[in-house]
């Protein structure tokens, strides 16, 4: 599970982390450089906005479990990991500043193209998509997932959550001037290929309720919307492996 130094998603790390963990998988972590632990979006811990729109309890409780990993506390480089040595790829996501080191890094990139021509099992979640978006299969010069079936954060999720908070966060919610579906449609064959999933804005899945979430599965590529959908995607790639 590659991750940025900061800013990244606390539902999307820690909930996967924890039920892969629970399920007998060994999860590593790499950052950029390697050797020290990420931080996770600080506002998502406390509450973004009047102590509102954070991770619910038990995601916050997974990660502070999650900081005492020792895989966690001393990550791998990108430039470090090999590919062929892991059974599965997770990109989790994030919308704050931060995660842009993640999202722009073309070290990590080749990593995930050299994973992919693997066939192994992919789960990407939010704006994890764009890294894969971004990442161009060498044997036709277009996205790994251009011929895919997928979702990301839908336009409607992240226009909503900027609408809501810029009057006093400004641009925190816009990671890009693009919208993140928007990117990710540009690198499909054909817009029909991407699945926005039911409307929703507030309910999530927990680890005993899947009803509001959303994933979707294409192969060994499983994908997500946001946070909201963290445990049955989870759940779906636990099977996957």
């Amino acid at each position: 599970m590659p991750l940025p130094d900061r800013d990244f998603d606390v539902t999307e790390v820690a909930v996967p982390w924890r039920l892969l963990t629970d399920a007998g998988h060994e999860v590593v972590f790499a950052t950029e450089h390697g050797g020290t632990a990420p931080e996770a979006d600080p506002r998502l811990l406390s509450g973004v906005l009047f102590g509102q729109l954070g991770a619910e309890p038990e995601p916050i409780a997974f990660y502070r479990q999650l900081t005492e990993d020792p895989a966690y506390r001393a990550p791998l480089g990108w430039r470090d990991v090999v590919a062929s040595e892991f059974g599965g790829l997770i990109l989790a996501g994030g919308h704050a500043p931060g995660m842009r080191q993640y999202l722009d890094g073309a070290e990590l990139r080749d990593r995930v193209t050299e994973f992919w021509a693997l066939d192994r099992p992919v789960g990407a979640i939010c704006h994890g998509v764009i890294v894969l978006a971004r990442t161009i299969d060498p044997a036709t010069g277009c996205s790994v997932i251009a011929d895919r079936r997928t979702t990301c954060l839908p336009k409607y999720m992240e226009r909503s959550a900027y609408y809501l908070t810029a009057w006093r966060l400004g641009r925190y919610y816009r990671t890009y001037p693009a919208y993140v579906e928007d990117e990710v449609k540009s690198a499909l064959r054909t817009a029909s290929q991407f699945e926005r999933g039911p409307r929703e804005l507030s309910r999530r899945g927990t680890a005993i309720d899947d009803g509001p979430a959303f994933v979707v599965e294409d192969g060994r590529y499983v994908s997500a919307r946001w946070p909201g959908d963290a445990y049955l995607f989870a759940k779906r790639f636990a099977a996957l492996l």
